[in-house]
């Protein structure tokens, strides 16, 4: 599948006839169904009778969201060859006026206008793509037709995924073959130790026996969505050891992605669980390799197809499910939820969907040596617990208060704000203080920063909470100083056994900023070291 210039050239070609209008259909011609109305119509001066024959559309809706699209697609690329045309012609014609001494120079009108004009291209550009992101939202009717078959002449989900998300373009593979089995083998196990428990969308003897099917001689067959799981699941697991963009680490796991992006098309199909499951791989990679994917749009995607697969509603009880399979259903929820709420806060953006539009129950915890197969095959090691139930616990209490806070009207202050948020904090606290003594020393750590972020976020100023108090802002300084100084020695450990992104350092510049705040207004209070009270509206903190 082609990937140099899929935002640029999109194969949007489709060649499958519609329906006839009502009208054409009820006198019998032909309908060549034109948009907004057909010929026969605009002739016979009937444009606004020209509609669905079924009621699948209301009345103004377009028939044919292929041809809504391919129209907007169309309206796209001209205001995409306007913006670069007048880009050329700025860098071509430059200025009216006589040029400046040094035309290099950074505050000549030259240079600045020049900036602006390719600001504003830029600013437009990005516009225009997630216009068009945004009306695939029609998507949801029609995903599984033919029209979303993979061919060489048209649009499929994976092509928009990979088109809205790809920042920039992944080289082509350097080579067909496998890596050397131990490699793999190794970068299968870092990724089922650090990255599995905290979001198991499949079980890690998934892995394992895809890994040995694989490798075995001669290779099992397997399906593009195994395909794509394999080389993402080594490229995550590569690019979160790499410590800088130009080492062997990096440079592996862009292989490893190029080596999935063949496979996108089955992989991302619509209408599957394992849909869902490549979307999490892609958004995962995304978070770890932001100079060649965006994770928000994956994980707006992921969203969009749980709530079209009914994932983020339990099953109703009338309908008997095996109790194995419905902890999938909600594990594979949950994956989707804890990376949403997280991508989503780091980003200052709105959730995907709301928590009242759910209704999904916390899976029961792993079994013993379902996430580690390797510990339960002969070992006397106990296994760790299941790691991802507490980050899907605190999900749901940042979620909360997010939502009241960050998401509601910025004109409507909550009522009673400061014993709202002092309540979230102290849930937070009990949340900390019910943690599983035996987790992962790493997973635990890391567990401790997403507290101490969360406690920050939900103290500080925002439109709809309270005035920060003394004793606010000495809690905030608190935090920050303990998390700066953890998270630097994460960043100095080479060999760290937790899921670390490039949300780090936003989270990081987040906490660097509210410091800076607290310092600017209560300084002499903060470096005094003298004892602030609680207020009356905090309880037990």
């Amino acid at each position: 599948m082609g990937r140099s210039s899929l935002a640029d050239t999109p194969l949007l070609k489709v060649s499958r006839p519609v329906s006839a209008c009502s009208r054409c259909r009820t006198a019998k011609v032909k309908c060549d169904n034109k948009l907004p109305a057909c010929t026969a119509c605009e002739r016979a001066g009937r444009e606004k009778e020209c509609t669905a024959a079924n009621d699948q559309f209301a009345r103004g809706k377009e028939r044919s969201y292929v041809a809504a699209l391919e129209l907007r697609i169309e309206k796209l690329e001209r205001r995409l060859a306007y913006a670069r045309s007048t880009k050329a012609s700025v860098a071509l014609h430059g200025p009216e006026e006589p040029p400046a001494p040094d035309p290099n120079r950074k505050d000549s009108m030259a240079f600045i206008r020049a900036a602006i004009h390719r600001k504003a291209a830029r600013t437009q550009e990005n516009a225009d793509i997630n216009t068009l992101v945004s009306d695939f939202g029609y998507l949801a009717v029609n995903t599984t037709t033919r029209d979303f078959e993979p061919s060489e002449s048209n649009m499929t989900f994976a092509r928009l995924v990979l088109a809205a998300s790809t920042n920039e373009p992944v080289p082509e593979p350097r080579t067909t073959t496998l890596p050397a089995e131990p490699t793999a083998r190794t970068l299968v196990q870092h990724y089922e130790t650090n990255i599995l428990p905290l979001y198991p969308a499949f079980p890690a003897a998934t892995l394992h026996a895809l890994v040995s099917d694989l490798y075995q001689d001669p290779p099992r067959p397997t399906r593009s969505s195994e395909n794509w799981l394999f080389w993402m699941v080594l490229a995550i697991a590569s690019a979160a050891q790499s410590r800088t963009r130009q080492d062997e680490h990096y440079a592996n796991a862009v292989e490893f992605v190029g080596r999935a992006l063949p496979h996108a098309d089955r992989a991302l199909k619509p209408g599957y669980v394992t849909q869902i499951q490549s979307l999490l791989l892609l958004t995962q990679f995304a978070m770890l390799d932001p100079a060649h994917f965006d994770s928000w749009h994956p994980i707006g995607f992921a969203c969009r197809a749980v709530v079209d697969q009914g994932l983020h509603q339990d099953p109703p009880q009338v309908q008997e499910v095996e109790p194995e399979a419905l902890d999938t259903r909600r594990r594979t929820f949950y994956c989707v939820y804890a990376l949403d709420r997280a991508i989503s806060m780091v980003h200052a953006r709105a959730f995907s969907f709301y928590d009242a539009a759910t209704s999904v129950s916390l899976p029961s915890p792993a079994k013993a040596g379902a996430i580690s197969p390797a510990l339960s095959s002969g070992s006397t090691t106990k296994p760790p617990p299941d790691s991802s139930l507490p980050l899907f616990k605190l999900r749901q209490l940042q979620s909360d208060w997010y939502q009241a806070l960050y998401q509601g009207d910025p004109t409507d202050p909550l009522p009673d704000a400061a014993s709202f948020i002092w309540q979230k904090y102290f849930a937070m606290w009990e949340w900390s203080e019910r943690l599983p003594a035996d987790l992962p020393p790493a997973i635990r750590e890391m567990l401790d920063l997403e507290l101490r972020y969360s406690y920050v976020y939900c103290i500080a100023s925002s439109a709809r909470g309270a005035q920060l108090t003394s004793y606010a802002r000495l809690l905030i300084f608190e935090h920050v100083v303990s998390y700066v100084d953890r998270i630097h020695e994460v960043a100095n450990n080479a060999a760290n056994g937790a899921f670390y992104t490039y949300h780090d350092a936003l989270r990081v510049f987040f906490m660097g900023s509210q410091f800076v705040a607290v310092l600017r207004d209560d300084a002499d209070l903060l470096l005094s070291g003298a004892h602030v009270p609680p207020p009356a509206t905090a309880p037990g903190v």
